[in-house]
């Protein structure tokens, strides 16, 4: 019986990624026909290292790029997308690459919303624009790359914000007692929504599974036996999670309480976390809740699905000295990366420092 459970969790699992690998793909298309026609060659190249959501968001930043060149240089101010050729791309000087870098720290888009970039921001699009050069480069449809020439923005170290130990209890504490301040409407979406936003903010919590990772999940995902969760990994993998007692108690709570008696949308019976429309939570759905209750607790630290993720990794990696167990829990795929946020100097070892060095004796 365990084992036809597990098959059955598995090709759930899968489903609902390949579909939504389907439906990332549809709109990398969609996003292509926007782009002149030789870039095709290189998101083709880039699917078998990267998903599609990666190539997704790579498009729509050198989408930028093109932009750019037909609204600041001369060259370029009658041709339309459709006009570019891969050999334009060898006509661009380092300079005209760093006055793109000047533009997209504030720059308006085709619906004329103002976009601002940050160190971050503009460390992407400029990766973005590096590996799309370095591939007609390297396959020699171009002869040169002006874009090694140019200096990739500096990224200066950004303290990790995560909940501290009391803050977590706070929180929880909290979307447990809220509806004691709330009436009418709001009362009730609260009470309609309790069970299943405590649930949530356990398990994101007490495993630091990714949030799409959380909205995948399936109700035969839940493995109540040996407190595990069955997760699909970046790119499709999977992999089980597994869970403390509180984490057992609130999923149990919501399922027995909420999603038993609630009856899915067709197409979504299988979701383990519903919206109140009855079909699988989103991605964006779960992030306006934990900054819904977040804000009310640590109104000064900007909280989302992924610093919750820190705050275990960080709670994690305090209590087992094991960078490598955290790296693996998190699914890390480079333990350098892990090490990079959790293994640096913390605040409670910085503290020791005030009092460590003695001025007089």
């Amino acid at each position: 019986m365990a084992d036809k459970t597990i098959t059955k969790s598995s090709t759930m699992t899968s489903d609902y990624y390949k579909q939504t690998q389907i439906d990332q793909t549809l709109r990398l298309r969609e996003v292509l026909k926007t782009l002149p026609p030789f870039a095709k060659d290189y998101f083709r190249a880039m699917e078998p290292k990267s998903s599609a959501k990666t190539r997704i968001n790579y498009a729509y930043d050198i989408r930028v790029f093109f932009h750019f060149l037909l609204e600041n240089n001369p060259i370029y101010k009658n041709y339309t997308m459709n006009q570019f050729r891969v050999q334009d791309l060898e006509r661009i000087e380092p300079v005209d690459i760093e006055e793109y870098m000047e533009y997209l720290k504030v720059y308006k888009r085709e619906d004329n919303e103002m976009i601002t970039n940050g160190e971050r921001g503009l460390k992407r699009k400029m990766s973005a624009l590096r590996s799309f050069y370095s591939y007609y480069f390297k396959h020699q449809y171009i002869a040169t790359n002006p874009t090694l020439l140019v200096d990739m923005p500096k990224l200066h170290d950004k303290a990790i914000i995560r909940l501290d130990i009391d803050e977590v209890a706070m929180l929880l504490d909290y979307v447990e007692s809220a509806g004691e301040h709330l009436t009418g409407q709001a009362l009730a979406y609260y009470q309609k929504t309790k069970n299943r936003d405590l649930a949530i903010l356990t398990l994101l919590l007490g495993t630091g599974i990714r949030v799409s990772e959380c909205v995948g999940l399936n109700l035969t995902d839940v493995d109540f036996k040996n407190n595990g969760i069955t997760v699909t990994r970046k790119g499709g993998s999977q992999m089980v999670v597994y869970f403390g007692d509180e984490v057992a108690d609130a999923l149990e709570n919501y399922i027995e309480a909420d999603r038993k008696v609630i009856t899915p949308l067709s197409g979504h019976e299988e979701a383990l976390f519903l919206s109140t429309q009855r079909k699988r939570m989103g991605v964006q759905a779960i992030e306006n809740m934990v900054k819904k209750y977040a804000r009310q607790v640590t109104p000064n630290k900007k909280i989302t699905p992924h610093k919750l993720r820190s705050t275990y990794g960080t709670s994690l990696y305090k209590e087992t000295g094991d960078i490598y167990l955290v790296a693996d829990v998190l699914g890390h795929k480079d333990v350098n990366t892990t090490k990079k946020h959790y293994a640096a100097i913390d605040e409670d070892r910085r503290r020791m420092a005030a009092s460590a060095v003695k001025l007089r004796e």
